[in-house]
């Protein structure tokens, strides 16, 4: 069966690799096949989260054929705070839906 790794060692670097594995193989087996555990010491180290497809699963979970192995690592910043100040660096006027309105037109229109 065909199996995808996907890890994330740093921002912008990607690494990906295809392999060809037993069937029932799980997704520790997985990162030994392809030689990760060794190379990216941090995967275990670390203790990374883990996903199938975006799904978080355990070392142990069996594969599938075609299924797609992420390794994901902690974010760094909290998305809603980034969020909240993007907004305050931009300015109330300048962002969201209905920042630009036409002469005349009623709030929120």
């Amino acid at each position: 069966m065909k199996v995808t790794l996907v890890y994330s060692s740093a921002p912008r670097v990607v690494h990906q690799a295809t392999l060809e594995l037993t069937p029932g193989a799980t997704v520790e087996q997985a990162l030994q096949a392809a030689g990760w555990l060794t190379c990216y010491p941090e995967i275990r180290d670390l203790a990374l989260t883990l996903a199938v497809w975006g799904r978080k699963v355990a070392p142990a979970h069996a594969l599938r054929e075609g299924d797609r192995v992420e390794v994901c690592r902690s974010l760094r910043v909290d998305p809603k705070v980034a969020r909240r100040e993007r907004f305050v660096a931009q300015g109330a006027r300048g962002s969201g839906l209905f920042a630009s309105r036409r002469p005349g037109a009623k709030p929120g229109y």
